[in-house]
């Protein structure tokens, strides 16, 4: 199955993609917290991301309760690991590559489940979990690139491929030039392909 185009994988950004200052400085004073051993600060972030993190683990494992026991682990390993979190990317970007990880690992070392057996001889409209792993890793590191690019960037690339607007709709949309919208998207997309080519070259 050939890998999408950068286009295609920008249409799946998040819409909060850009995210508010307040919220990720509120956000990593409870990462800083936790890091000094403080349990309840943790349990913020746990109540937070634990539907979010569940539902990353449900899409690759497709069992509920295996998902259950997954998330959990997810949440144990970061509790232990919070020291190797250094802020490079958002915590949510950590937690969820950490996810992604520990999920595709228990398909490989479980294999598929019994109930699962006859997937080659029953058509299925669901993707297989290695497909589901590999288009997870690729979101994970979208957003990771993402991340690094300018708030200027970030936003004529979330209101070209994710509202779907026109160059000259960004320009009115933005108060700036259609030259200067063509510019920006054309470093950003840019930008994104060298930042996504290890990813690539791996798949």
């Amino acid at each position: 199955m050939p890998i999408e185009s950068l286009d295609d994988c920008l249409k799946d950004l998040p819409r909060d993609a850009i995210t508010k200052p307040a919220k990720q400085l509120q956000e990593l004073q409870l990462v800083r917290r936790s890091q000094t051993g403080d349990a309840d600060a943790f349990a913020e972030l746990v109540a937070k991301y634990r539907a979010k993190i569940f539902t990353v683990v449900y899409r690759i494992v497709r069992h509920e309760q295996d998902a259950l026991d997954i998330v959990q682990d997810v949440f144990f390993k970061a509790w232990q690991s919070l020291h190797q979190f250094e802020g490079r990317s958002s915590f949510y970007v950590w937690l969820y590559r950490l996810a992604m990880n520990m999920a595709c690992f228990s398909i490989r070392r479980r294999g598929q489940r019994k109930d699962e057996v006859l997937s080659d001889a029953i058509p299925s409209s669901l993707p297989s979990p290695r497909l589901t792993c590999q288009r997870i890793e690729i979101e994970v590191w979208l957003n990771a690139a993402f991340a690094k690019l300018s708030a200027e960037h970030r936003a004529v690339v979330l209101l070209k491929e994710h509202e779907g607007m026109q160059y000259h709709e960004i320009a009115t949309f933005l108060n700036i030039s259609l030259g200067t919208v063509m510019s920006r998207l054309f470093y950003a997309k840019r930008r994104l392909r060298s930042l996504l080519r290890p990813i690539y070259e791996q798949l």
